[in-house]
């Protein structure tokens, strides 16, 4: 007979709604789309809140800091969450059993079924409450291994959300030298027109071919990880990704000698990895505030290939078709970069400066020579 049966059976709903979602969140390796999930719910209003404070602050480079910290910061107060919730539910199922405990010093209520489920889950075992009826032994005994097996969880989660993180920024920092920083299609093709340069430009593609496939694989399993931030402000995952679709967009309207199958089927992934976390993060397609890519702004990158023995196909036909593709990406990436508060790139750099890997912040403590250099640079994330 379970005296309050209505605590009971609310303390066990209360805890199957944590595990399914903890379960949906971490071990499920595939998109949810159930539109009710507390862990969506949970970064939607965080990350609102966050980014609401963040606008708050002046200064750029902290405020691009205390966005880099909601990732990590997040992840630990939703597991945190997690725990307390077990623990209230299984006390809560204690109270609803009739506080069947032996408490030192005090009476068994509330309060002690509380204290005694954390001191289980966490398998403390202080031996200062015991159960003292069969429900209240079976009720510890899951208890203590839910927690053993939540823990173990998180041990295992951790390492893996992680590497995939480690995984992604490692082509991001490669880009740095191949297409500048932030990372534009313009330099990254003109930085491939030394001979044989058609060749490695494939190969590149190639790398992030499977990388877009990475990504779209990682991110949709743990949407979390869009919310991790690179080391550089002017580097992202979304500002890389977009550099690769313009480029394979430049690449499939026509340049002559140049890897269009490569860049079809890299635009096909790419395309795909940027839909589908449009719809894991509810974010609709949104038209560009402004043009990303002038007309004036196409012709100056026509004339900067064609200097570097690069011919870019042109004539209304080219144009048209360069429209269609850019439509396919562009809104998704907007719309995803506005809501993650990350911008991005130009086609072309709007200002001639330094990649990262030139910089360093040591810089003023250099010789004279270097420090004029560094004076030259638009844009020192190192600073």
């Amino acid at each position: 007979m379970i005296p309050f049966p209505i605590a009971f059976f609310a303390g066990l709903a209360l805890i199957l709604f944590v595990v399914w979602d903890a379960f949906e969140t971490i071990i499920l390796p595939r998109r949810v789309t159930r539109r009710f999930r507390f862990t969506r719910l949970f970064y939607k209003n965080t990350w609102r809140l966050w980014k609401l404070a963040a606008r708050l602050i002046p200064s750029k480079k902290a405020r691009e800091s205390l966005l880099g910290l909601f990732g990590p910061i997040s992840l630990l107060i939703l597991l945190g969450v997690w725990a307390l919730g077990l623990i209230f539910s299984f006390g809560l199922m204690h109270y609803g059993a009739g506080s069947a405990v032996n408490v030192a010093g005090t009476e068994p209520g509330f309060v002690a079924d509380l204290y005694l489920s954390g001191t289980t889950f966490f398998t403390l075992g202080l031996g200062d409450v015991l159960p003292r009826s069969s429900l209240a032994r079976a009720l510890t005994v899951t208890e203590a291994g839910v927690g053993f097996g939540f823990l173990a969880i998180i041990i295992g989660y951790l390492p893996v959300i992680y590497q995939s993180f480690s995984r992604r920024e490692v082509n991001i920092s490669l880009l740095d030298s191949r297409a500048g920083s932030p990372p534009t299609a313009g330099e990254l093709l003109r930085r491939h027109s030394y001979p044989h340069g058609h060749e490695a430009l494939r190969e590149l593609l190639q790398e992030w071919e499977h990388w877009s496939a990475d990504l779209m694989e990682s991110h949709l399993s743990y949407p979390v990880l869009a919310f991790f931030r690179s080391q550089h402000d002017n580097q992202s995952w979304i500002a890389s990704l977009t550099a690769i679709l313009d480029a394979c967009a430049l690449l499939m309207v026509g340049i002559e000698g140049a890897c269009e199958r490569q860049a079809q089927l890299t635009f096909a992934i790419a395309r795909h990895a940027v839909a589908d976390l449009s719809q894991v993060f509810r974010t609709a397609p949104q038209p560009l505030p402004r043009e990303r890519l002038t007309s004036a702004d196409l012709a100056r990158m026509r004339d900067i290939l064609a200097q570097h023995g690069m011919k870019l196909r042109d004539g209304e036909e080219a144009d048209r078709r360069l429209g269609e593709l850019r439509r396919m990406y562009e809104p998704y990436l907007y719309a995803l970069g506005s809501y993650l508060n990350l911008s991005l790139p130009p086609w072309i750099p709007e200002k001639k400066g330094k990649d990262n890997w030139q910089t360093t912040a040591w810089a003023k403590a250099a010789g004279a020579a270097e420090q004029e250099e560094a004076a030259a640079a638009v844009a020192d994330d190192h600073a």
